[in-house]
């Protein structure tokens, strides 16, 4: 049982310094260039001498001849391939330390297996070559194997890019936004009074330590200060507006945009986190994503709107099944709310959205329709994901996260 050492696979591989140094004879026989360009110059003489190939006159190497076939190179393609070659054949092999014998306890092991029936291949029978003496039991192409569970994207992570990835390939434009707000940008800026329920503390969070907040340009302020008074009728705090907040909805970012300036037309959205007190059940988190945004321009209405919300059920939401009901919203005349059928728990809130008022859009320097709205991204997964209840979005349930397809 014998294997090539490092020295035989690399002639293996690259070539016998005899067969290497034949080849730069034809171009150059000076023995002292010989020396300089070919590897191991005096193992390959003595083999190329030997085997009657050159001879030396007057400091050059004369070629007398070229082999078709050199049977120490055939006997390296043997030694690798475990094929037999005559003691003979072994000793010159050894004594150019071309091939080693294999350790004595790796025949040992290879040899416990001959005869028999095996599944697994032993690494001992590769090296010595008697994997051809062993039996290999039959394959059971029926058999279920071993489950893998590789490394993977979380399917609710998955679904968020997904949802990105279409509307950018729709055409919208990706809006960003502070997670700590101001009540302004929050509350005001859209519109909704500061005496209105939703903005009491058992319906959002605020913050402790700043309490609060920078407010932006003074004439925007003035603007929005003058919309609510003469349209709510109320005398409208400058202190309140500047206080900090977690944000509350994704709609607090659209203002922003519109206050900076955007094409017209244009679409845009945005898919962020939002934080608002409830109580925790199967539909309900206080802290949940939310996919917003609006759509501009001069022939905007309610029916474009209509057809926007029921495509995006149908594309992300994997049901077909979808409802308009009536709502309000103190920013948003005509307010629709949106409905989706889940397979398992029935007909379930989605969406809330509108025409913006103009009372909100023409304080931040905006003439022409837009047309908004606020999706709960996390119950648009449980239609998608076919989740019974949206705290497994965000849970360590191997099982499910095991079981989610990878593709």
């Amino acid at each position: 049982m014998y294997e090539l050492t490092e020295e035989g696979r690399k002639y293996l591989k690259e070539g016998l310094p005899e067969l290497k140094l034949l080849e730069e004879v034809k171009k150059e026989n000076s023995i002292k260039n010989l020396k300089e360009s070919v590897e191991n110059f005096n193992i390959a003489l003595q083999w190329a001498k030997k085997n009657g190939w050159v001879e030396i006159k007057n400091g050059n190497l004369v070629l007398k001849k070229s082999p078709s076939k050199y049977e120490m190179y055939e006997l390296l393609k043997k030694i690798d391939k475990r094929e037999p070659v005559s003691d003979e054949q072994i000793k010159i092999l050894l004594k150019r330390n071309l091939i080693k014998k294999i350790r004595e306890d790796i025949e040992k092991k290879a040899r416990e297996f001959v005869g028999k029936e095996i599944t697994n291949l032993h690494p001992s029978l590769i090296k010595t070559g008697l994997w051809r003496d062993v039996k290999f039991k039959k394959y059971n192409v029926k058999a279920v194997g071993k489950p893998i569970y590789p490394g993977k994207i979380h399917p609710y992570q998955k679904f968020i890019i997904k949802v990105r990835r279409k509307l950018v390939e729709l055409g919208f434009k990706e809006m960003t936004g502070p997670t700590i707000e101001t009540e302004f940008w929050n509350f005001d800026a859209l519109f909704q009074p500061q005496n209105h329920p939703a903005r009491d503390w058992t319906d959002t969070y605020s913050l402790k330590n700043p309490e609060y907040g920078n407010l932006p340009d003074k004439k925007l302020v003035e603007a929005v200060k003058r919309s609510h008074e003469e349209n709510w009728k109320y005398k409208w705090d400058e202190k309140k507006a500047s206080k900090l907040m977690p944000r509350a909805h994704d709609t607090a970012i659209s203002p922003r945009y519109l206050f900076k300036g955007v094409e017209i037309p244009g679409k845009y959205f945005s898919l962020v986190r939002c934080y608002r007190p409830d109580v925790i059940d199967a539909r309900h988190l206080v802290e949940f994503n939310q996919l917003g945004g609006f759509v501009i321009g001069e022939n905007m209405n309610l029916k474009n709107l209509l057809g926007l919300l029921k495509m995006f059920a149908i594309e992300f939401g994997n049901t077909d099944e979808v409802k308009f009901l009536p709502d309000y919203y103190p920013f948003t005349e005509p307010s629709v709310q949106i409905s989706i059928k889940h397979k398992d728990l029935g007909w379930m809130e989605l969406a809330g959205a509108g025409i913006f008022r103009k009372e909100l859009t023409e304080p931040l320097g905006i003439k022409v329709p837009v047309i908004a709205w606020g999706i709960g991204l996390d119950r648009l997964a449980m239609c998608s994901l076919n989740i019974k209840d949206v705290r497994e979005l965000f849970s360590q349930n191997l099982l499910w996260l095991r079981n989610s397809k990878v593709l």
